[in-house]
C-alpha cells in the first residue's frame, strides 16, 4: 500500500510532482557502505541541504554533487521505508503523457539518466524492459496524442488494434473495439532499490547522508538553516524540499491545507505455477486508464502486480493503517 499526495488546487500530478518532488525514502549508514568520504561544509554550511531522500531528492543531490556543490541528504526514516512514496517494489517509466509531449521527452531522458547510473554502478537489473503496454478503446482523444507527441520525439512504438492486441497477448481479456500502444523499450524500474542505488551513488560521489527529522522553518526573511527534531542546526545557501506526502508539515506556512495524502492500496498476486503468461516477455507493464487500473509482470517472482490509479481516502503516512482492504482487493481487475 502506497500514500499518494493529492492536491487542494487541481493541477497535473505531473505537474505537480514536477514542482515540489516526491517522497522519503531512506539509505542508514550508506556513507560506510559505498567507501564515499563525504564533503566537509565549509564553515559548518553546506552549499545545498536537501530534505527527503526519495526519487526526486536522490536524484537532485546525487546531480548537485556532480555538478560540484557541498550536499547534505537528510531523511526522517530508514532505508526503503514503506511509508513513502517511492518506496515499493516497481514503478512503471513510460513515454505516452496525451498531448504533453514535454513530459514524453522528460520521460525518456530519465529513462537515460536511470540507465546511466544503472550501468556505473553495475546494477543493469534495477531496469528491466518488459515494455509497456496503454490500452484503450474507440476514439480516445488522449492515446491519439500520445501517439502523435511519440512520432514528434520519435520515440520507437507501436499501435495495435484489436486483433493485433489479441493476437500479441492472449492473456489479455480485450474488449470491442480496443486498442493499445505498446513502447517496447519502455518498462519497469525497481523502485525501492533504484533509489537506494541513487542514494548511494551520491554519497560515493561525496554529498554526506544523514537520518534526522526536519521541523518547519521559523521566523521571516531568508532560510539560513533548518533545525531538527534534536536541535541540531543545518545551515545552507540554499534548501530543497522533496518531501512528498510530508511537505504540508515541513512547510505548513506555504502549504499546509494544500498537502492531501491519500490511501492508494497494490496487491502481488501468485500466478498459476509453470505458467509463464504472466511473466515477462510475454506480459508487459500495462495501463488501462478507462478502467483505473495499471499492472506490471511477475517481476524477480514476486507475482503479478495489480494497482488502482484513482486517489483514494485521506492517509496519514507516518500512523496509517496498511491492512490491504477487502473491497480493493475484490475491485480488482485480477478477481473479475
Amino acid at each position: 500500500m502506497i500514500a499518494r499526495v493529492r492536491r487542494a488546487r487541481r493541477q497535473d500530478r505531473r505537474t505537480f510532482l514536477g514542482t515540489l518532488g516526491v517522497s522519503t525514502l531512506a539509505l542508514r549508514g550508506v556513507a560506510a557502505a559505498a567507501g564515499g568520504q563525504g564533503v566537509s561544509a565549509a564553515g559548518g554550511s553546506f552549499d545545498v541541504v536537501v530534505v527527503g531522500a526519495g526519487a526526486f531528492g536522490a536524484w537532485t543531490a546525487r546531480q548537485l554533487r556532480a555538478a560540484g556543490k557541498s550536499v547534505l541528504l537528510v531523511d526522517q526514516y530508514g532505508p526503503a521505508n514503506a511509508r513513502a512514496s517511492s518506496s515499493g517494489e516497481s514503478r512503471a517509466i513510460r513515454m505516452s503523457y496525451g498531448a504533453d509531449e514535454i513530459y514524453t521527452r522528460f520521460s525518456h531522458r530519465s529513462l537515460g539518466l536511470w540507465k546511466e547510473l544503472f550501468a556505473e554502478v553495475g546494477r543493469p537489473e534495477l531496469f528491466q524492459k518488459t515494455g509497456v503496454l496503454w490500452m484503450t478503446k474507440g476514439d480516445d482523444p488522449n492515446a491519439t496524442a500520445s501517439l502523435r507527441a511519440l512520432e514528434a520525439s520519435k520515440i520507437e512504438h507501436e499501435r495495435l488494434d484489436e486483433a493485433a492486441l489479441r493476437k500479441r497477448f492472449p492473456q489479455i481479456v480485450v474488449i470491442g473495439g480496443g486498442w493499445a500502444i505498446f513502447e517496447p523499450e519502455s518498462g519497469a524500474l525497481m523502485a525501492r532499490r533504484a533509489v537506494q542505488a541513487v542514494v548511494a551513488d551520491a554519497v560515493r560521489k561525496g554529498a554526506l547522508y544523514r537520518v534526522a527529522t526536519v521541523e518547519p522553518p521559523a521566523g521571516e526573511g531568508r532560510l539560513e538553516a533548518l533545525r531538527t527534531t534534536s536541535g541540531e542546526s543545518l545551515r545552507a545557501g540554499a534548501f530543497v524540499l522533496a518531501c512528498g506526502p510530508w511537505l504540508g508539515r515541513v512547510a505548513p506556512r506555504a502549504l499546509e491545507g494544500r498537502i492531501f495524502p491519500t490511501r492508494q492500496e497494490v496487491f502481488f498476486f501468485g500466478v498459476p505455477k509453470g505458467d509463464t503468461r504472466f511473466a515477462s516477455p510475454a506480459l508487459p507493464t500495462w495501463i488501462d486508464f478507462g478502467q483505473g487500473f495499471y499492472g506490471m509482470p511477475d517481476l524477480e517472482g514476486r507475482g503479478l502486480k495489480i494497482a488502482n490509479d484513482t486517489h483514494g481516502p485521506a492517509f496519514d503516512p507516518d500512523k496509517g493503517e496498511r491492512t490491504p482492504s477487502t473491497g480493493a482487493c475484490s475491485a480488482s481487475p485480477s478477481r473479475r
